[in-house]
């Protein structure tokens, strides 16, 4: 960034930043396009007023190196290995904070203070039950509905239920109405749709509890000799709904924001995030994790066999769970979730051969240059399968605890969105490559 000198009355110089600009050359004509500097020194060029200075676009597929946005709740970092929420290390908050400090620290910008926290806490409490009568959707799936499917349509049906708070332009205080209400009842929504497909009565919500050991009680119940859920379990789950809270602008986040730029209601933005979550590229790949060790251990357990067939292009194996789509270092939430296996596994005096295939998988790939040369590394679905499986969720219901992580973040993104100065609905372009201007011809005149 060029730099320039500015002289005070004293005669001292102090240096001031010159905008940094890129210049774009298309044809005779040459424009000069904004240069943004993020906080940690990402650069883009801000190509905003392309279309109005040269009449061109740019073609992106994927929006690999795209900005829609400008935001403020998460920073990573790919090449480092880096993930930040709000400033905060991915791994500091996995350790030391619960899973209502990260939610508010995403939602607002900050750690809250002890009162804080007991109030937006207690307020989440106060909304866990269902509004009346809504019980009775569940009924109404078949019991081989996936649970993606219940998820994804009775968050939307909430709408329906608080006609007031899907006007397309909410006040602060009503965007706290909304926030709170699907923090506490889609929790509530997963564990009374996990009951009913199974056959088993609801059990309705504990205020007492933390909102991860109140999924838990939900979902499973206590055996008869607990009066709390595993302290353990607890902290595993709260870990895995940490660490799956924000992830940028990823594939889900990214549709929440473009549904919500049409100022379509919260509950219909978050549905449609949830749709795209349930993809196995996206929200599901952990269940493809374990799909994959299960077919090597039904196959005698021969690892390094399909270490081989990953290798080679022809065999049509791909070992799932290693390499992203951002990250070209050790993802920071797979270090933490395999020693979380470990602790869960122990506690529960489990030997999960699933775990030992992918601890092996694991140390072959890190030495293997092919995988090392393309950057190859576990990523936080290679162990959190496991970790789920432990835990006694079932394999499709993975997504599910996905989208539970995930709500805090899309929550923060739709309130960043709504309250961002540059608000307007997102509609990107196309380069159209289909055929030209045809004449119509009746269709008794066609051959």
């Amino acid at each position: 960034m060029a730099m320039k000198q500015q002289q005070t009355e004293k005669g001292s110089h102090v240096p001031q930043s010159v905008p940094e600009t890129a210049k774009l050359a298309l044809g005779q004509k040459t424009v000069e396009l904004p240069v943004l500097t993020g906080s940690e020194q990402e650069k883009g060029m801000d190509i905003s007023r392309l279309r109005d200075q040269t009449g061109a676009i740019t073609l992106d597929p994927g929006f690999a190196n795209t900005a829609s946005c400008t935001s403020g709740i998460t920073f990573l970092d790919g090449e480092q290995g880096i993930l930040r929420y709000r400033g905060y290390a991915i791994e500091d908050l996995a350790e030391y904070a619960t899973h209502s400090e990260v939610a508010y620290l995403l939602i607002y910008g900050n750690l809250p203070s002890l009162r804080e926290l007991e109030q937006f806490a207690g307020k989440i409490a106060e909304r866990y039950d269902l509004p009346d009568g809504m019980e009775r959707i569940f009924d109404n799936f078949p019991k081989t509905a996936h649970p993606m499917a219940v998820l994804s349509s009775a968050t939307a049906a909430l709408s329906g239920y608080y006609p007031r708070l899907i006007h397309p332009t909410p006040t602060r205080e009503e965007i706290d109405e909304i926030l709170l209400t699907l923090l506490s009842q889609v929790p509530t929504i997963a564990a009374f749709g996990y009951r009913r497909r199974h056959g088993l009565p609801v059990i309705p919500p504990r205020r007492d509890a933390s909102p991860v050991a109140n999924f838990l009680y939900m979902m499973f119940g206590l055996p008869a000799n607990q009066k709390e859920p595993d302290e353990v379990i607890v902290r595993a789950l709260r870990q895995v709904f940490i660490l799956h809270a924000d992830h940028e602008q990823n594939c889900s986040t990214s549709t929440v924001r473009m549904v919500g730029s049409s100022r379509a209601n919260a509950f219909a933005a978050i549905s449609a995030g949830m749709g795209a979550l349930w993809g196995p590229l996206h929200g599901g790949a952990n269940q493809a994790v374990i799909e994959m060790l299960e077919a090597i251990y039904r196959d005698g357990g021969d690892f390094k066999k399909y270490v081989v067939m990953a290798k080679d292009k022809t065999s049509g194996f791909r070992l799932m769970g290693f390499g992203h789509r951002v990250y070209k270092n050790f993802d920071p939430r797979a270090r933490i979730l395999k020693a979380a296996c470990d602790r869960v596994l122990g506690r529960l005096g489990v030997h999960d051969p699933l775990l030992d295939l992918a601890k092996q998988l694991e140390e072959v790939a890190l030495k293997d240059d092919y995988f090392v040369s393309r950057k190859l590394y576990p990523n936080v679905d290679f162990y959190s399968g496991i970790l789920l499986r432990a835990i006694g969720i079932p394999t499709d219901e993975f997504t599910v605890i996905f989208a539970l992580g995930r709500l805090a973040g899309w929550l923060a993104h739709w309130r960043e969105m709504l309250e961002s100065p540059g608000f307007k609905i997102n509609r990107p372009r196309q380069i159209y490559t289909g055929p030209t201007q045809r004449r119509y011809a009746p269709l008794s005149q066609r051959s």
